[in-house]
């Protein structure tokens, strides 16, 4: 490759067009290097952390992405409002826009990331693969022409032979993705993949591709200056994913040897120095097990999710990396002086039900305290109070962990999932913890369909995580306790107190769809509880605005405890998270449903209604799509019927619980 000329820039300001936990991420960046931070953001993020964070914060528009972080003309401004010397465009939004990048370069602002010609070249997969397969990178069989017609990708798909893989290609993060397994399947998902696609990135072609069924995602990070150099920094194995989107993710790999690793790793800087390729990226494979063969999948021309699992094992900072490179500094790290040290794995904590379906939630962090572990790292986007909007994807925190061998660290990662306190609303972080205590998962034996080949036995532990009965009787005592204090009068007899030695006092919880009751009774310092058949003994040993400890059969239990409205959120290192709600003595008649109604079930947009008042459906059949927090989901008809009524039309905003579409079912 020949080395282009380039000259330096120097810069004292960034503006980062991005939000939550990447900006906090780059602003931290900004200051070790002396470098001025400028924020960007939009009416839901006012408060956010990343805002105060910053030197200082500009904003740009509604909640909407569309409206604000997407909106090029009011990035610009911001930026010339601001003075900013260089644009830092994060991951997501409009890091991989060769448009935006131009824009950049014509306004006098240096936009850090790849030149405009990379991100072009792999905007789009088939262009991507032809460019590969030209270079000698293997690829996937599979088709990429220009005929999009569903005859013409039946046809291919019939061809290559079943299971393929329909691809968007534009975008990624799993977005217009369809495993077909036979010809019967092809004509629907074709037109949802192309559905999906149309929406997310505004193009609806595809490619067709060979599935791999036993695969492992391994992917390497890339390098590339303004004077022809390029390099890996080792791979990042993402294997275990849901719905293409990564769970956790690890370096090294588990499975690769050192000429496995050395074989990659030179497809990879081939790959990058087909694109002239000049900041971070990324070059991702898959694996094929049964051949031992690896094949390209696409280049990721961004910062990843994932690049704090290689900043820890290489001991670099990759956006440091990268503002120098787009500053026009070559690289100041040759292949060879590139070296992994330990063991490094990031899991993704979600704002999501994973009893559920895995459905996003909206809500408030009532509270969000990490442990004091030596090796662990932080990567997020709130803090004790923060909302989570249904604007944007539900990712909390990014928890990546440290240690010198993968046994080490996955022990690590074990112990901060049962410590980490997040309460006020649903989490994945008792799923995390099921997932990084599974034996295949400890021993690296595993795929990308783990999650859904194990999915029962993951849920199951989530569920049943050692019974309810302990943080019933922790949320008990906690609001005995609270009672107690601020009694005003007859101070001297304790909150709950009967005249008869024998009457217990009692509270009702509901769990779900289960309901708890706990009696109890406060004599000579100790509370005699019974649930159910079980009963107790239990001491109370201390008690703050949101923590209680006691004693039970000589166990001393630790609790946080925080509470909304008749909802008490309880985290105990043992029994993880819990949600009770207390139940009214006198509760309100129940809101009765509407026979035949489908509801929404958390804060959505409407990409589709599927049916019209007078359609005769089936159970099964989709009648609305939903699109909330990045993820496209379908409400399906449970039973037959003929539709009533839509309440409903494409793009409307709609609450959760708001009614969509009521079918009438009398046969």
């Amino acid at each position: 490759m020949t080395k282009s000329k380039s000259v330096f820039s120097p810069l004292s300001s960034i503006l980062i067009a991005n939000r939550g936990e990447i900006a906090s991420r780059i602003i931290r960046t900004c200051k070790k290097m002396g470098i001025r931070s400028i924020a960007v953001y939009s009416d839901a993020d006012r408060d956010a952390p990343f805002v105060n964070e910053a030197n200082t914060a500009i904003y740009v528009g509604e909640s909407s992405p569309v409206k604000s972080y997407l909106d090029i003309d009011k990035i610009i401004a911001a930026a010339k409002k601001s003075g900013s010397d260089a644009i830092h465009p994060g991951y997501g939004f409009l890091s991989e826009n060769a448009t935006f990048a131009r824009r950049c370069k014509k306004e006098g602002i240096i936009f850090i990331g790849p030149n405009p010609e990379a991100i072009d070249a792999m905007g789009s997969k088939s262009n991507a693969k032809a460019l590969m397969e030209k270079h000698g990178v293997p690829t996937v069989p599979g088709y990429k022409g220009k005929d999009q017609l569903d005859a013409t990708l039946t046809a291919e798909a019939n061809k290559i032979g079943y299971p393929v893989l329909l691809k968007a290609t534009a975008g990624g993060g799993g977005k217009g993705m369809r495993i077909v397994n036979n010809e019967n399947e092809i004509k629907n998902a074709i037109a949802a993949a192309k559905r999906e696609s149309k929406s997310a990135f505004g193009d609806d072609e595809l490619i067709v591709e060979k599935y791999i069924q036993s695969g492992r995602h391994i992917e390497f990070q890339i390098f590339g200056d303004k004077h022809g150099n390029a390099i890996h920094l080792l791979e990042r194995e993402c294997s275990i994913q849901r719905r293409y989107q990564k769970v956790m993710e690890e370096s090294p790999s588990p499975i690769l040897s050192a000429e496995l690793r050395a074989e990659m790793g030179k497809a990879a800087v081939d790959a990058a120095k087909a694109l002239n390729y000049d900041n971070a990226g990324t070059v991702e494979f898959i694996f094929d097990e049964f051949s031992n063969e690896f094949y390209f999948l696409e280049v990721n021309t961004r910062l990843q999710v994932e690049h704090p699992v290689t900043e820890e094992v290489t001991g670099l900072d990759l956006v440091k990396m990268q503002i120098e490179s787009a500053q026009g500094k070559p690289l100041l790290i040759s292949q060879e002086q590139v070296i992994g040290n330990g063991y490094a794995i990031e899991l993704r904590l979600y704002a999501e039900d994973p009893s559920n379906n895995f459905l996003p939630v909206t809500g408030n962090i009532l509270k969000f305290e990490t442990p004091q572990v030596d090796g662990l790292r932080v990567e997020s986007a709130v803090e004790s109070g923060s909302e989570i909007s249904v604007y944007y994807d539900p990712m909390i925190a990014k928890l990546i962990v440290w240690d010198i061998n993968r046994e080490n660290a996955m022990r690590k990662m074990a112990y901060v999932l049962r410590n980490l306190v997040c309460t006020g609303t649903t989490t994945n972080q008792d799923f995390l913890l099921k997932l990084v205590e599974h034996p295949d998962v400890i021993a690296g034996k595993y795929d990308t369909h783990f999650i859904s080949k194990e999915l029962d036995k993951l849920i199951k532990g989530v569920i049943d995580l050692k019974g309810i009965n302990i943080p019933a009787i922790a949320s008990t005592l906690f609001r005995w306790s609270h009672r107690n204090q601020n009694q005003q009068v007859l101070k001297s007899i304790p909150s709950g107190w009967r005249n008869s030695f024998y009457s217990y006092q009692f509270e009702e919880y509901s769990v779900g769809e289960e309901k708890i009751k706990i009696e109890y009774k406060f004599a000579r310092n100790k509370f005699d509880i019974k649930v159910g058949e079980e009963t107790y003994v239990v001491s109370l040993q201390d008690i703050s605005e949101d923590k209680i400890s006691f004693q039970l059969d000589g166990v001393l239990y630790k609790f946080s405890i925080s509470k909304n409205g008749n909802n008490y959120f309880t985290h105990n290192e043992i029994f993880g998270n819990s949600k009770l709600t207390l139940l009214d003595r006198l509760p309100e008649k129940e809101q009765e449903k509407i026979k035949g109604g489908y509801i929404s079930p958390m804060p959505s947009q409407i990409v589709k209604v599927l049916v019209k008042t007078g359609d005769k459906v089936n159970a099964g059949d989709g009648l609305v799509i939903l699109s909330s927090m990045k993820m496209e989901s379908t409400i399906t008809a449970e039973e037959d019927g003929v539709v009533k009524e839509v309440y409903v039309k494409d793009g409307q905003n709609v609450e959760a619980d708001y009614l969509l579409i009521e079918l009438n079912t009398d046969e």
